[in-house]
C-alpha cells in the first residue's frame, strides 16, 4: 500500500524563504566578485600609464667649432615638446638633465632641467642651452670636417633623469626615464646650422622608461 504525504502551505513557505535567501546570498557574492574584478581593472588602467611622450620642435646652433683636435668649443639652443598622453595619471620630473652627442660620443656638459610637474593630458614646451667646451677624441675633428663636406650634420640629443606617476592621491617611487632624439641639419660653409619645425609636433624622440 502506498503512503501518501501532503505538506502543509507553511512548510512551502519556509522552503521558498531557503530558496530566496540562498539566491539573495549568490546574488550578492557575485555583485562583490564583480566589483573586485572592475576595481583590478580600473588599477591596471591607472597604474600602468602611457609612457610619456618627446618632440623636438627647435634647434639653434650658435657655435660649433674645435679650439683644438681635443676640445670641441659648441653652443646650442634647444626647444622640446613634453607631452602626457594619460588620461588619468600625471608625471612628476625630478632630476632631468640633457647633453648633444656626435658619433656616439658626448660633446656638451650637461645641463640640467628644473623639476615640473605634467598634468594628464598636458603638453609643456621645454627649453635648454647646451653650451661650453668638452674634451673629445681628436679623430672627431676629422669627423666634422668629413661631415661639412657632405652637408649633413647627424646630432643626437639626450636625456635621462628620473619620474614619478601620480594617480589621484597615489605617487609612484621614482624611476629612470630617457630620451634621444636624432636630428640631421644642412652643414657646410656659410650654412645656418638651424632646424624649426614645421609640424604641429616636431621630430619624435625615442623614449624609454
Amino acid at each position: 500500500m502506498s503512503q501518501i504525504h501532503e505538506k502543509s502551505p507553511k512548510h512551502c513557505a519556509q522552503r521558498q524563504e531557503l530558496n530566496f535567501n540562498k539566491f539573495k546570498k549568490l546574488f550578492f557574492y557575485l555583485s562583490i566578485l564583480c566589483l573586485i574584478i572592475l576595481c583590478f581593472i580600473i588599477l591596471l588602467f591607472i597604474l600602468n600609464p602611457s609612457k610619456p611622450k618627446f618632440f623636438l620642435k627647435e634647434v639653434n646652433i650658435h657655435k660649433f667649432n674645435f679650439t683644438s683636435p681635443s676640445f670641441l668649443n659648441s653652443s646650442i639652443d634647444l626647444t622640446f615638446l613634453s607631452k602626457n598622453p594619460n588620461k588619468m595619471d600625471g608625471i612628476y620630473y625630478d632630476d632631468f638633465i640633457l647633453y648633444a652627442s656626435y658619433k656616439g660620443q658626448k660633446i656638451t656638459p650637461e645641463t640640467s632641467i628644473t623639476a615640473f610637474y605634467q598634468g594628464h593630458d598636458e603638453t609643456n614646451l621645454i627649453s635648454a642651452s647646451l653650451m661650453g667646451e668638452k674634451h673629445v677624441v681628436p679623430l672627431l675633428a676629422n669627423e666634422v670636417q668629413r661631415d661639412r663636406g657632405t652637408g649633413k650634420l647627424e646630432l643626437n640629443f639626450e636625456g635621462m633623469g628620473w619620474h614619478r606617476w601620480k594617480a589621484g592621491v597615489w605617487v609612484s617611487r621614482r624611476s629612470r626615464i630617457s630620451v634621444n632624439c636624432i636630428i640631421i641639419m644642412p652643414f657646410g660653409i656659410g650654412s645656418t646650422l638651424s632646424y624649426t619645425s614645421t609640424s604641429k609636433h616636431g621630430i619624435m624622440c625615442s623614449t624609454s622608461v
